[in-house]
């Protein structure tokens, strides 16, 4: 695989992924069934005819996986660094897996250098928000990498 290749494979792993931290949230179930799920049906799906980029299997399920079985870690982590007065209840679903997989992966991929890890979850927020909420999650993120990567 080239090195473009693996780079939109994981950003589509990184998309799917935050779908999929966003569905258990709104439905739960346990993670081993969302992850089939995914694998089934959603993962280089066909839509309007356009074959979506094929997502590398074993990195989405490790955001996944990681994001939601350290959970309650990354919670604290990123409530720690809301602005006082911000609790995470009051952001929205799809801020919460954003930010969830984000600060997974900045605790646990040390393979993933930093600029990466922001620069592709402010790709995946640029999907769903305006400039407001992608700068929100630039600072976030980059605020929490300091401590994550000492």
């Amino acid at each position: 695989m080239t090195a473009l290749a693996r780079s939109r494979s994981r950003s589509a792993a990184r998309l799917a992924a935050v779908q999929a931290l966003y569905q258990l949230e709104m439905e739960p179930k346990p993670v081993p069934q969302l992850l089939h799920e995914y694998h089934q049906h959603r993962l280089g799906e066909t839509i309007d005819d356009n074959e979506l980029v094929d997502a590398e299997v074993d990195f989405f399920d490790d955001v996944v996986r990681g994001a939601e079985a350290r959970r309650d870690e990354i919670e604290r982590l990123i409530s720690a660094n809301l602005a006082e007065g911000w609790k995470l209840e009051r952001l929205d679903r799809p801020m919460r897996a954003i930010l969830r997989a984000g600060t997974f992966e900045l605790l646990a991929r040390a393979d993933v250098p930093v600029g990466s890890v922001i620069s592709e979850y402010l790709d995946v927020a640029h999907a769903f928000y305006d400039k407001k909420e992608v700068s929100f999650v630039n600072g976030l993120l980059d605020t929490i990498a300091k401590d994550a990567r000492k």
